[in-house]
């Protein structure tokens, strides 16, 4: 099986580069120097040219914030380049994995979000971005997998516990919002989940994030702090009193049951992956 992957320099397309050799199979991975996806014509030559059997779309706008400013730039990435993208799959029968994200959803209410909740109002230019980038998969093509993630952190980038670690080395108190609840993604993890979804053909839109219930950002930097051996006073704040030029989701619990009422293998508890995680990179 030969896959291509876009975005390899970020974290998630590394760990999926890493998983897809693990297992013998041809990874070709892309990033903007090889394929820039927001030109139709240098998607349309890369992808004619590798003919993968799969495609993992992992180049995306990510700067959440960065966003709000820069709201044309993040749409070329965020729908254009995935809608080229789709448009190609579809067009020479390839099956696509799309990763999206929790932001796609409102964040209200408590309740977990369903795969199949309807999107109605996502929060912020990259939310607003990224669900269109979920459309244009579905447009396009019949054969994808659409997987919503959060909170992700892995080896390859930077992520909330990196910033978490550098703080904690010349802060002894850091304040950190409780009001926003999920689970967190390690990468290496989601790489797994994701070939052994290119392994079958059970498309269709799933949530994917570690288990182990559902957590602050507070609580994540005390556990954080906790495995690292640093001692840091984290004090809880509300999203008011940390304000954010993109607005956040409060909720984004994920329900994940789809993944195995479709024979896959759920992700490990979050607190094993941050022990792992942080075996790496420390």
């Amino acid at each position: 099986m030969k896959v291509l992957v876009t975005g390899v320099k970020g974290q998630l397309g590394h760990d999926v580069m890493n998983e897809l050799a693990k297992r013998g199979y041809e990874g070709v991975g892309v990033d903007v120097d090889e394929m820039d996806i927001t030109d139709a014509a240098a998607v349309r030559k890369v992808i004619g040219g590798v003919r993968p059997d799969k495609v993992v779309h992992c180049a995306a706008w990510t700067a959440v914030d960065a966003a709000e400013d820069q709201t044309e730039t993040c749409r070329k990435v965020n729908v254009d380049g995935t809608e080229n993208i789709a448009k190609m799959c579809g067009e020479l029968d390839i099956p696509m994995i799309y990763l999206s994200t929790d932001y796609v959803f409102d964040g209200e209410g408590m309740r977990p979000w369903e795969p199949d909740d309807p999107v109605v109002q996502p929060l912020n230019v990259y939310g607003q971005t990224k669900y269109e980038g979920e459309l244009a998969v579905q447009k396009y093509t019949d054969k994808y997998y659409i997987v919503r993630i959060a909170w992700v952190f892995g080896v390859n980038g930077k992520n909330f516990i990196k910033t978490m670690l550098n703080l904690g080395k010349t802060h002894d108190t850091l304040t950190v919002v409780d009001d926003q609840i999920g689970t967190p993604t390690y990468t290496y993890d989601l790489a797994r989940l994701l070939v052994d979804m290119l392994e079958k053909e059970e498309y269709g839109i799933y949530h994917a994030t570690n288990e182990g219930g559902y957590i602050s950002w507070y609580d994540f930097a005390v556990e954080i702090f906790h495995q690292a051996g640093m001692k840091v006073n984290v004090k809880p704040v509300s999203s008011a009193e940390y304000p954010a030029k993109a607005k956040r989701p409060f909720n984004s619990r994920m329900e994940k049951k789809k993944l195995t009422e479709h024979g896959f293998t759920r992700l490990p508890d979050w607190k094993d992956a941050l022990a792992r995680y942080l075996k790496e990179i420390m």
